[in-house]
């Protein structure tokens, strides 16, 4: 993983914890968005932020609904990202 790759993962802990209501040091790939307490308002919550802070639009699609651990939304999230980075460099 670039370290790119890593602090854009980072960035995405902090607003998965601040968002959704979790203390930061709770928040690993591991952990199961459910078993955090993570509701499907705090899931809007966090989508929109990350849209919002780096100006990407995410749906939600099928790729979303399956995450079932953080890892998981990074990993959607993350593609999202590179994604957008790729068409603006283009």
């Amino acid at each position: 993983m670039a370290d790119g790759d890593e602090e854009l993962r980072r960035q995405l802990l902090a607003i998965v914890a601040e968002e959704g209501l979790v203390e930061s040091r709770e928040v690993g790939v591991g952990e199961r968005l459910d078993e955090l307490g993570i509701q499907s308002a705090d899931f809007v919550m966090i989508l929109m932020a990350i849209e919002e802070k780096f100006g990407v639009y995410i749906p939600v699609d099928e790729s979303l609904t399956e995450a079932k651990t953080v890892g998981d939304l990074l990993d959607v999230v993350c593609r999202h990202i590179e994604d957008h980075r790729a068409k603006v460099a283009s």
